[in-house]
């Protein structure tokens, strides 16, 4: 049996989430926006909530096209705050549309997301080797300055907590404790890139 990181449960949501997405390095624009635009709606929440609504959001906020939601008018907002596919939040509803326009800010400044993001970690994954789950930081420096650097720039729900979770869940460090077999493989990726 494959030992994977203390936080998975056996819902099999979370299990293909940890084995299939959770600390791979992620590079695409709209698909980091997605994530930290899900990151933020799970403020106060377990992730599991919002990886099971995680279709609903794609369905209501355009697949997290940036462009699109950047334009949302009250009417819209409106709409999506009585959507029960998604967390029906008032302030995290309206910060996805604020964090559009501040994504659209940054790449229109000829740099991608990706760039921009992964300039956070020196371009490079951080390779972490913690042997429990009580050994993982909820936040670093990095993560702090992160917070700080998005917040300047316009972003909403990203404090540093937020931060240091997305970058766990975007590849941007490798939090998969040591007997995970996700550890290793994820390691061995990141020396044949």
């Amino acid at each position: 049996m494959k030992k994977r990181c203390g936080w998975v449960t056996e819902d099999a949501v979370y299990i293909h989430y940890h084995d299939k997405e959770w600390g791979r390095p992620l590079y695409d624009d709209q698909k980091l926006f997605e994530l930290l635009c899900l990151e933020g709606a799970q403020a106060g929440l377990s992730w599991l909530t919002v990886l099971k609504k995680r279709d609903g959001y794609r369905e209501a906020f355009d697949q997290f096209n940036p462009e699109l939601i950047s334009q949302y008018s009250e009417d819209k907002i409106q709409t999506l705050l009585k959507n029960e596919k998604i967390i029906r939040n008032k302030l995290k509803v309206r910060s996805v549309v604020t964090n559009a326009q501040a994504f659209l800010k940054i790449v229109e400044g000829d740099q991608s997301f990706s760039d921009y993001l992964w300039e956070f970690v020196e371009g490079e994954p951080i390779q972490n080797s913690w042997d429990s789950i009580e050994d993982i930081p909820s936040q670093t420096e990095r993560s702090q300055f992160m917070s700080k650097q998005l917040k300047k720039a316009g972003f909403k729900f990203v404090g540093p907590t937020i931060c240091y979770a997305f970058m766990q869940s975007s590849g941007m460090v490798n939090d998969h404790v040591t007997e995970c077999f996700c550890y290793q493989e994820i390691k061995n990726e990141e020396g044949t890139q």
